[in-house]
């Protein structure tokens, strides 16, 4: 490709409501443009890059025995209103009506439509297992849009469904897809992780999430370096501490803590240790235990945070309580409250942590103080439940026994489901067994976010010039820059031949031609992270050679022109 036949639309300064670093990086290397919240055209540059995501994810998904259909991205609600998804999806699903006013959905995701498909096609276990998949635009309304493509409402998406007779087979394709998404995220270039996850709003028994690792990701990752456990913050366990709860040494005493609402703050005042308070968290239950109030407490410790996700599977739907409920209920403002005294038909819970302190630190239901030397049995009742509410943190001991948890950061890509029979039993979905008795179909689920890749490439790979692109999706391998092509013919003639030389060697080429200063086409080419830059010069000409740079590199090297696409095809090869 020549720069003069393509279009190239680069910013010097990226907008303000650019975020992250992704967002600005795109904006400025021209491979998106902002049409409305959420939505961007992708732009020639950027296109380029997600033909070659969606090349590779099809490539391995064809290699692992999937079978590629495309799926209508307008849905008819029947299809929803049958699996129950119709009312429990919520705003993100967006809703519209044709001129007969039926009520459609635009796609955010397939499981209705293509258990749609199987029910009517499939009848015989001889049929399965069946795995298709589609890579297209989905559209989620999210309530706030942002970070660019990274947090879009539409995306590119690759979804495939597998259909199974068994369980034992389901567990099979599974791991076939563990398997052919671990080398997706390996060819595309990218550090990643896999990690157990919580399934969310798409149910099912089982799933992992794969991470691109970048510090800027927006979910947090569990893993031990002694061992293969990994899993999303959302699902690690926090194992109960060693040992038992120690008795009581000192006596209930109430403290004066004026203006300290927060535990880190109450512990600096009194010099104990933060792992002594106890922080009081008031939520609202959709169904609270028989006898008892909406209104519910969770004990946790100080300084570990609450994990909404686990929290939802032991207390079933929840809302943190307004300030006003809370007044009501203990007669105090935030940040003072504490568990003694309260009535019988409020549901007190706590964290593992929470139930094995003694003598610690809480809200004494009184603005402005605190209680001390507060103890279970002694001071107040032992909790209605104790169970895993937290966060895990660096340093807690491993799920698996075999060592102790490290955090990082990541922007999840792909997930994997185990599907079971959630949507097949919903939707009638079944085959005929060996026996000819119906059975109910198990399904899988499999996702990767096309678009998100490209973001979070960007995340991952970037300096201060620019993108930094893996060589397998940069929108070029290589770019040659002509010093004066227009005006010097020796220059032109080499940088045509070996703009020819390397086409005619299937290598992606971008040959800038146009009349710009040679700085301005430097900064741009790196700007859009094209990995290997050659320049064509009249000096290095006149020796028989040109100057060759890698991205990441920090200096240049003079290759001889009779060398130069052995020396390319060399470093291209080694990726």
């Amino acid at each position: 490709m020549r720069s003069s036949r393509f279009f190239l639309s680069t910013l010097k300064e990226a907008p303000a409501d650019a975020e992250v670093v992704s967002h600005q990086l795109m904006l400025r290397a021209g491979m998106i443009r902002r049409l409305a919240g959420g939505i961007y055209t992708w732009m020639p540059l950027g296109l380029r890059v997600v033909r070659k995501v969606e090349a590779i994810v099809r490539e391995e998904m064809n290699r692992a025995g999937a079978i590629e259909l495309s799926m209508p991205a307008v849905q008819p609600a029947e299809l929803w209103q049958e699996s129950g998804r119709w009312e429990k999806y919520g705003p993100e699903l967006l809703r519209c009506k044709d001129r007969h006013q039926r009520d459609f959905v635009i796609g955010p995701t397939h499981e209705e439509v293509i258990t749609d498909v199987v029910r009517r096609e499939v009848r015989s276990y001889r049929q399965l297992p069946l795995h298709f998949y589609q890579i297209q635009v989905k559209f989620r309304d999210e309530i706030r849009p942002r970070f660019g493509v990274m947090r879009g409402r539409e995306f590119l998406m690759k979804d495939g469904y597998s259909f199974h007779s068994s369980f034992a087979d389901l567990q099979r394709e599974y791991g076939n897809m563990f398997a052919t998404y671990t080398r997706i995220f390996t060819r595309l270039g990218l550090r990643f992780r896999a990690v157990a996850a919580d399934t969310g709003s798409i149910g099912g028994t089982g799933s992992h999430e794969f991470h691109v690792l970048a510090d800027s990701g927006e979910d947090a990752l569990a893993y031990c370096p002694q061992s293969d456990f990994a899993a999303n913050v959302e699902l690690a366990e926090a194992l109960a501490p060693a040992g038992e709860r120690l008795p009581a040494r000192e006596a209930l005493h109430k403290v004066p803590t004026p203006g300290r609402t927060k535990c880190e703050d109450v512990a600096e005042l009194l010099g104990c240790p933060l792992t002594a308070t106890v922080k009081l968290i008031a939520v609202v239950l959709a169904a609270p235990p028989p006898g008892c109030r909406e209104l519910a407490l969770i004990l946790l410790r100080g300084d570990h945070a609450l994990n909404e996700v686990k929290t939802q599977k032991l207390l079933g739907d929840f809302r943190f309580a307004r300030d006003d409920e809370i007044v009501a209920a203990f007669g105090c403002p935030p940040g003072y409250l504490g568990p003694l005294g309260v009535p019988s038909d409020l549901a007190v819970v706590a964290d593992r942590s929470v139930a094995t302190m003694s003598d610690f630190v809480c809200g004494a239901n009184e603005a402005g103080f605190h209680l001390a030397g507060v103890n279970f049995v002694r001071d107040l009742r032992e909790p209605a439940m104790v169970a895993d509410f937290r966060n895990v943190v660096a340093g807690d001991p491993s799920p698996d026994g075999q060592g102790s948890l490290e955090l990082c950061r990541g922007i999840e890509v792909g997930h994997i489901f185990q599907l079971r029979t959630k949507y097949a039993e919903a939707l009638k979905c079944s085959f005929l067994d060996e026996s000819g008795q119906s059975r109910i179909m198990e399904m899988g689920c499999y996702g990767i976010g096309v678009t998100r890749i490209v973001g979070a490439a960007v995340e991952q790979g970037h300096d201060e010039r620019g993108i930094v692109f893996p060589a397998a999706i940069a929108p070029f391998a290589v770019c040659i820059v002509p010093m004066g092509y227009a005006k010097n013919e020796a220059v032109r003639q080499a940088a045509d031949a070996l703009y020819g030389d390397l086409q005619a060697a299937g290598i992606d080429v971008l040959l800038d031609d146009r009349n710009e200063r040679p700085g301005v086409m430097f900064a741009e080419m790196e700007l859009i992270g094209i990995p290997h830059r050659i320049v064509v010069g009249e000096r290095g000409l006149g020796e028989g050679k040109l100057e060759y740079k890698g991205r990441c590199e920090a200096a240049a090297q003079m290759v001889p022109v009779s060398d130069i696409r052995a020396f390319l095809e060399e470093r291209l090869c080694a990726g």
